[in-house]
């Protein structure tokens, strides 16, 4: 391994760490804005460290094909240590802005459904209900003033009709079952 490449390692190594402690410091924020069971913190833990492996051995094979030296923990450390100095707090701050900006669009997207969407079916919901509720009145309430009006003509046909009796035997079966559905008729209305 060259000088070259040490030193290329050492920087992409100086990096790793300061991703690690980046990766770590979003975990650390999600993990305790997450409301999850116990048990979901050490899948959480197991996941961190696949990615912080994975991220790790990317570089370290991207800069000298994965070869392992003291040079390359002390470069982990040194990154992760210049991150937690430098820049945890930063991050941390941004981190919970984001959270912040997301929790806050997605408020405003479930007011804006409710506001735009829901509001506005359940207005139209109760305005036809109201309009048909108005509308079957106005059935109602012509059908009995049509009622009103045929009763007359009725009598005038029944007394019209009464002197062809004298020829015409209606059988008793059909005067019964008149009577019954003349009867459910009335009831009914």
């Amino acid at each position: 391994m060259t000088l070259h490449v040490q030193f290329v390692t050492m920087g992409m190594m100086l990096l790793g760490g300061l991703s690690l402690g980046g990766l770590f410091d979003l975990y650390r924020v999600l993990a305790g804005q997450l409301r999850a069971p116990r048990y979901a913190y050490y899948l959480l833990d197991i996941f961190f460290w696949c990615i912080g492996t994975l991220l790790i051995f990317k570089l370290l094979y991207m800069s000298n094909l994965g070869q392992v030296r003291m040079f390359v923990f002390i470069g982990i450390l040194v990154g992760v240590g210049i991150y937690f100095l430098l820049f945890s707090q930063t991050v941390i701050r941004v981190i919970m802005w984001m959270i912040r900006v997301v929790l806050a669009t997605i408020r405003f997207g479930i007011r804006l459904v409710q506001v735009f969407i829901i509001t506005p079916a359940i207005w139209l919901y109760r305005a036809t209900v109201v309009f048909l509720g108005f509308l079957l009145a106005i059935a109602i309430f012509l059908y009995k003033v049509m009622l009103q009006l045929l009763y007359p003509m009725w009598k005038l046909l029944l007394w019209l009709v009464k002197p062809l009796g004298k020829w015409f035997r209606v059988p008793t079966w059909v005067n019964q079952t008149g009577r019954s559905i003349a009867a459910f008729i009335r009831r009914f209305f």
